[in-house]
């Protein structure tokens, strides 16, 4: 048999080291841990157990304080034979006692269960402590705890006594004071059980850790304690639990843990070799189906994806790019510099991608985030813009590998945008048709007035030049002067609807308010003549100017203006019938206009519609007049409604916005993001 080659023989010795290792740290790693719950657990306990006797030990001598406070209540020749009974109770009380407001002992009962307390030594030599509960108890008015002391017991011995003081007050004042002296130790194992006092040594100590009292059957081992205080009104006292259980030995848990450890090591180890396999192949599958699933997203979308290196080289392009450019991803992948760039555009924009190699290609990679235009051009020459949105390439390693970018062409965006464009040019033109048609009608009226005056004041001419009378030069001079006046009024008219019919499409303007007001007045006038309209305007001095598209503007003037002087006519009395243009500069970029009538209102069933096209109430109407005036005030950044003219909801008001012309700074324009991207 062919040995294996030595490269196997080496993989297997690394492989089965590494078992090995394995299941010698698992098991070290399975004593350590056995080790460290055993304690973890021990400690636990010890801080259940220190928990436990500290809340029990606070619960009884509260409950030892308020039975005190019932003592204090009792008359003082009943006093004494309600303390012997208590006393009898409470094996932790070694002695009750009466005092005066003085703090004198007035009467005094001790413990029938042991020698008085205060046989070796004076009450008055240890009543400092019981001095200072009492001070706090008379101030506060609530029973206090003293310090504990020690008192000396006959035959050598003692031991800890802590007193309950409970002020005996009446209106406010303290009386008298109750003084219980209670035994730390008694204390201690009362509120110890015997499951506790079996395994644990428990004692009250001082803050450096000098032991006061102790209880508990067995001796601490020093290993796991557990301290806690026994919040007490006037004082403190601190609760310190040992473990008799000593630190967890290694000898009768090794057997155990080892077998166990061997067990679940190689268990664990098939179970991760099978796990490990099963999650390759599922990684495996799942990242075939996300790059057929990418593939097949990428294929179907419209907007085009392309992805460069850090050279500039083109290194990824999807379908939708391919069909936008008119070229095949080999040839886009293969070409050193991008096919698509126009030539006239080469040098620009083989600059722009050099800066975005140079130092300040962050900030670039920031902006061009935000999307920047650009044209290409297609394989048959065609130049077609494109918004490009761009964002940094990062591989696995989170290194910048190059650029992502998403392109979208904009052609057929444009000429929906162009197409847009004509058809509002037509709506206006239309529009401005039908206004023109009223005017006509106007012209007809207005027209017969100096026409007819001409013809008196020729006929009147031709009379005098037949009187023989000497005043005849001097009438007849002044006959053709009135026959001048109103042929010069009739031109006016005339001009008026001409300049207004005539008037070509003018791009955005810096203009005075003033200026657009005189050049629709005399259209406006004649209208408001017709019906007996009073015509108020409210323009400050000097007059704002506005940035606007001036055709439109008066076009928009001219058909509000002409919406409130039909609204008034035959509604309104003659007398009351006023149409009020006014003008506001309401902030330093905008300028506000107002055309307000006297009018009946509008209903709300018409208000809902009044901007829709071709809605009208009037026979005569093409519904187009108002649904022009929003579209030409949108046009212009601004915004038109209407409202009530008047508070009592008399009239309409409509009015519109328009900017006011920029003023120049001197603060340098942020650098365009289409100036930096590289397309």
């Amino acid at each position: 048999m062919t040995p294996p080659p030595r490269w196997t023989r080496r993989r297997r010795m690394l492989l089965w080291s590494a078992l090995l290792t394995g299941l010698v740290v698992a098991q070290s790693l399975l004593v350590a841990l056995t080790l460290n719950y055993e304690a973890t657990r021990t400690q636990e306990a010890t801080e259940v157990v220190a928990a436990e006797v500290a809340g029990e030990t606070r619960r009884e001598l509260l409950a030892l304080q308020q039975q005190l406070q019932a003592l204090a209540a009792e008359p003082a020749d009943a006093w004494s034979a309600a303390a012997t009974t208590l006393l009898r109770r409470h094996r932790t009380l070694v002695r009750l006692e009466r005092r005066d407001a003085a703090d004198q002992v007035a009467a005094a009962v001790d413990s029938p269960f042991q020698a008085p307390p205060f046989l070796s030594i004076r009450r008055e030599e240890s009543d400092v402590e019981t001095e200072l509960a009492c001070a706090a108890a008379r101030r506060s008015l609530v029973p206090a705890f003293s310090r504990s002391y020690f008192v000396p017991l006959p035959g050598g011995l003692g031991q800890e006594l802590i007193d309950l003081c409970v002020p005996v007050a009446a209106v406010g004042q303290v009386q008298g004071y109750v003084v219980g002296a209670l035994a730390l130790g008694a204390v201690l194992e009362s509120a110890t059980t015997t499951a506790q006092a079996r395994g644990h040594e428990l004692s009250f100590v001082e803050g450096d850790g000098t032991r006061l009292v102790r209880s508990g059957l067995p001796r601490g081992a020093g290993v796991f304690r557990a301290e806690r205080l026994v919040d007490l009104p006037g004082t403190t006292l601190q609760l310190r639990v040992d473990s008799a259980t000593g630190a967890p030995r290694l000898i009768p848990n090794l057997s155990t843990a080892l077998v166990l450890g061997l067990s679940l090591g190689l268990f664990a180890l098939v179970a991760l070799l099978a796990y490990d396999v099963r999650r390759r192949a599922l990684a495996e599958r799942a990242l075939a189906e996300a790059l057929a699933f990418r593939k097949a997203m990428e294929d179907s979308l419209v907007t085009g994806l392309r992805a460069r290196d850090l050279q500039g080289r083109i290194t990824y392009v999807n379908p939708a790019f391919c069909t936008m450019v008119g070229l095949s991803a080999d040839e886009l992948l293969a070409a050193d510099e991008p096919p698509y760039w126009p030539p006239e555009h080469r040098d620009d924009y083989r600059r722009r991608q050099a800066t975005r190699l140079g130092p300040e290609a962050a900030a670039i990679n920031a902006a061009a985030r935000e999307g920047f235009e650009t044209e290409f051009m297609r394989k048959n020459g065609e130049r077609f813009p494109v918004m490009i949105y761009e964002a940094p390439l990062v591989d696995g390693s989170g290194a910048q590998a190059g650029w992502m970018s998403a392109v979208l062409d904009l052609s057929a965006q444009r000429s929906v945008e162009e197409l847009s464009r004509q058809q509002q040019e037509r709506l206006q033109a239309t529009a401005r048709l039908a206004t023109v048609g009223e005017m006509a009608s106007l012209l007809s009226h207005e027209l017969n007035q100096p026409l007819a005056a001409i013809a008196s004041y020729a006929s009147g001419s031709l009379n005098l030049l037949d009187a023989p009378d000497g005043d005849t030069h001097a009438m007849l001079r002044q006959a053709l002067g009135r026959i001048a006046e109103q042929a010069e009024r009739a031109g006016r008219v005339i001009k008026s609807v001409h300049d207004f019919v005539r008037r070509r499409e003018q791009m955005h303007e810096a203009i005075g308010v003033d200026q657009l007001l005189d050049a629709v007045l005399p259209l406006v006038r004649l209208q408001a003549r017709k019906s007996g309209t009073r015509i108020e305007l409210d323009v400050p001095t000097p007059a704002p100017r506005v940035s606007c598209d001036r055709t439109m503007v008066e076009q928009v003037l001219l058909n509000l203006t002409r919406n409130g002087i039909q609204a008034m006519d035959g509604a309104t009395p003659v007398a009351d019938r006023v149409l009020r243009i006014g003008v506001q500069q309401t902030h330093p970029r905008w300028v506000t206009f107002s055309v307000a009538d006297a009018g009946p209102g509008i209903p709300p069933d018409v208000a809902a519609r009044l901007f829709t096209p071709f809605f009208t109430t009037r026979r005569e109407g093409m519904g187009l007049g108002l649904s022009l005036c929003r579209t030409v005030i949108e046009q212009h950044g601004g915004a038109l409604d209407f409202g009530p003219a008047a508070p009592e909801g008399g009239g309409t008001l409509f009015r519109f916005t328009l900017p006011a012309p920029r003023v120049a700074s001197s603060v340098p324009r942020p650098v365009d993001s289409s100036t930096t991207a590289t397309p």
